[in-house]
């Protein structure tokens, strides 16, 4: 195992993350392994399969000769194998890190007395030392030096890197000392080193047969050490198998002056959370529709052609040709969904009811080009988008939901029946009570639905635009103030609800402080010299019953509120909403 590690004929496919095990880690690993227990099976996946082909490198400490190519991918075992072969055979000294998780050099040594002693832990003969080979006092006082064979042999300490060489030199050195010396050299070497040189390690081997999506998801059910692959680390390693650079052509490169599909993103703040695996899901939209279109060309019927679908096992299908020959596409997909959402008045990512409708919506348009700019275009997308937010149908399924969205947007820009996201929306009325926070994708939908439609603020007058959205700090703030409301007995779970919430710029919610909304319009109007009548123009923009609000009049306030919102929705899904009772 350790001379095919070496020699390279065993590799890492390259999503295989670097190694992180501690040398406390590493002294129990050989312990373990001295005494002849069991450290678990490695997972090997044989090479030879030109369909299943990922980027590879040695294990770390390993330095094959260039160009070789593997035999086998460790799947399963990395940290174990890695830890062995540096301890064990790389012949350097190992970097590791310390209790306090500090990077260290270390070189491993059996005290030889203790490893013996049947009444002593293993664990506690292997010590490991710094790369001078020299134990120091926390005065820098040297308090045990191995730093020469001799100085080993005396203090009784055998080096673990010796253990798979030749050690016959540094043993006859050793059994030289003394006749003692000669006899335990020999119950050493039975008790410890034999054993060592015996040791077996299970080995699981998958036929080279076995499918990419398969790989994958085994070494993920096999490795335990916390975070997922993506499947952008997944294709970056296939990618690379080919001489592409996924990892810089999204995050770019700074050594190369080379700017990132992510950096071009997030030029737009709406953009600003766009994942790499959302990018690949739209690509992979575009590309199965294409592969449907092509074989329902060839002569196959609907349901014998491949489906349009996004999930992880499509992604993981997708070919460096088909990546390139959709990533532009989809990329200016994604810009146009960021102006189509400025229209919609929401600016920023953490304004956007779900970041993942963005998906199909970017894919549209990639494929819509031009067409975008049509107003029936946009008027059909504002439907789908806005049913999608108050019907809040993005919250689960999504892959399902992007792969139904993204070729019935299509077919209903070429007259076809509206897809099944506008036909399926429903608003409950009741449920605008219970929004008060932005966990709610209606929620954030009701505050950017009025500032799409024209709120404008109460103390400047401007409507929320990009620019005074940034400039003025505008958020979503209370009409009668929470602290008026406590005063008044009102309920939390009433006031909280966004039916008394509206977008204010923070300059503005300041002066409002926690009076009555009496007290604070006639404070606006006096100090912002704005007259009563332009006044009550403003606050109808927000659609407020002004009567209620000047007379302080909450439950009027919120009824008619409420009433106005529930018809704002609809007007957005363009769907009847039926009133009923609180």
């Amino acid at each position: 195992m350790m001379r095919s590690v070496a020699e390279g004929k065993v590799q890492l496919p390259d999503f295989q993350r670097g190694w992180v095990w501690t040398d406390d880690h590493i002294r129990s690993l050989l312990a373990s392994v001295s005494l002849s227990y069991p450290i678990g099976a490695v997972m090997m996946l044989r090479t030879g399969n030109p369909d299943v082909r990922f980027k590879m490198r040695p294990l770390e400490g390993a330095t094959p000769p260039a160009g070789q190519n593997p035999d086998l991918l460790l799947l399963d075992g990395q940290q174990r194998l890695t830890s062995l072969f540096q301890a064990l055979a790389s012949g350097k000294v190992v970097d590791t890190r310390d209790s306090r998780d500090k990077a260290v050099k270390r070189w491993y040594y059996i005290d030889m007395q203790v490893a013996t002693d049947p009444e002593k832990d293993r664990e506690d003969a292997f010590i490991s030392v710094p790369e001078d080979r020299k134990v120091k006092n926390f005065r820098g006082e040297v308090i045990a030096d191995y730093s020469t064979p001799e100085l080993e042999r005396g203090a009784g300490v055998f080096p673990v890197a010796l253990i798979l060489s030749d050690y016959e030199d540094w043993a006859e050195e050793y059994r030289d000392l003394s006749h003692t010396h000669k006899d335990h050299w020999k119950k050493f070497r039975k008790s410890v080193i034999e054993l060592f040189r015996d040791y077996q390690i299970p080995v699981i081997t998958l036929d080279k047969s076995t499918p990419k999506e398969a790989v994958c998801q085994v070494f993920e059910k096999v490795n335990t050490g916390g975070v997922s692959l993506t499947v952008f680390e997944l294709l970056t390693a296939t990618f690379a198998a080919d001489d592409y650079h996924l990892r810089d052509a999204w995050y770019g490169d700074e050594a190369q002056n080379k700017v990132g599909i992510q950096q071009k993103l997030q030029h737009w703040p709406a953009l600003a959370n766009v994942e790499s695996t959302d990018f690949l899901q739209a690509v992979t939209l575009l590309s199965t529709r294409v592969h449907k279109l092509k074989k329902i060309q060839s002569g196959k019927s609907e349901q014998e052609a491949p489906g349009i679908s996004c999930k992880r096992k499509d992604i993981l299908k997708l070919t460096l040709t088909d990546y390139l020959e959709y990533a532009g596409a989809v990329e200016n997909g994604f810009l146009k969904a960021a102006k189509f959402l400025r229209f919609q008045n929401m600016f920023t990512a953490r304004d956007l009811p779900y970041r993942t409708q963005l998906i199909p919506l970017a894919a549209a348009l990639a494929v819509l080009g031009e067409r975008t700019e049509n107003v029936a275009v946009q008027d059909k997308l504002a439907q789908w988008y806005w049913c999608g937010v108050f019907g809040e149908l993005y919250a689960s399924a999504t892959e399902t939901r992007f792969a139904k969205d993204f070729p019935e947007l299509l077919a209903w820009m070429d007259g076809g029946s509206e897809p099944d996201t506008v036909r399926e929306a429903n608003f409950l009325p009741n449920r605008l009570n219970d929004l008060r926070t932005r966990n709610s994708a209606a929620y954030k939908g009701v505050y950017a639905l009025l500032m799409r439609d024209g709120a404008e603020d109460f103390r400047t007058g401007q409507a929320a635009t990009d620019t005074a959205y940034f400039d003025e700090s505008i958020d979503v703030h209370h009409i009668f103030p929470q602290t008026w409301c406590e005063k008044q007995g009102i309920p939390r779970e009433i006031f909280d609800s966004v039916i008394n919430k509206t977008p204010l710029s923070y300059k503005t919610n300041r002066k409002i402080g926690g009076s009555a909304p009496s007290s604070y319009l006639e404070k606006l109007q006096k100090e912002e010299d704005i007259h009563s009548e332009r006044m009550d123009e403003i606050l109808v923009t927000h659609i407020i019953d002004v009567s209620s609000l000047r007379g302080d009049n909450f439950q009027s306030f919120f009824d008619a509120r409420r009433a106005s919102l529930l018809a704002r929705i609809a007007q957005a899904m363009q769907k009847p909403i039926t009133q009923t009772d609180q």
